[in-house]
C-alpha cells in the first residue's frame, strides 16, 4: 500500500474519531446537533475512504458481489415450502432417534447393569 493511501486511511480514522468526539462535546440538550456531528464525521471518513485505493477495491468487490447475487436462481414458493417441510421432518426424526438411543442406553446402564432403577 502506498504512503498516500496510508495517510488517507489515517485521515479517515481521524475524521471518524473527530465525529465521535464532537458527539460527546456537544451538550445533551442539542440532540440533533450531536447526531449531526457524528454523522458528519462518518460521512467525511467514508468520503476519504472512497477515494483511497483500498476503498476503490472494496467498492469494486461490493459491485461484483451484487452482480453475482443477481445471478442466483431462487426456488419457487412451493419448492421452498416443500424443502422447509422436509428439513423440519428430518429434524423431528433425528430428534426422536437420538431420544430413543439416549433412553435405551440410560435404561441399559442405570436399570439393568447398575440396578439403580
Amino acid at each position: 500500500m502506498e504512503m498516500q493511501d496510508k495517510l488517507k486511511l489515517a485521515f479517515a480514522a481521524l475524521l471518524l474519531v473527530g465525529g465521535i468526539v464532537g458527539f460527546y462535546l456537544v451538550p445533551e440538550s442539542q440532540g440533533l446537533l450531536r447526531a449531526l456531528a457524528f454523522v458528519a464525521g462518518l460521512v467525511l471518513a467514508g468520503g476519504v475512504l472512497w477515494v483511497s485505493a483500498p476503498g476503490k477495491a472494496f467498492a469494486s468487490y461490493a459491485q461484483d458481489s451484487v452482480g453475482e447475487a443477481r445471478k442466483v436462481v431462487w426456488p419457487e414458493r412451493k419448492e421452498a415450502l416443500q424443502l422447509t417441510g422436509l428439513v423440519f421432518l428430518f429434524v423431528l426424526v433425528l430428534a426422536l432417534f437420538m431420544w430413543s438411543v439416549d433412553s435405551g442406553l440410560s435404561w441399559l446402564f442405570y436399570d439393568l447393569l447398575l440396578g439403580r432403577g
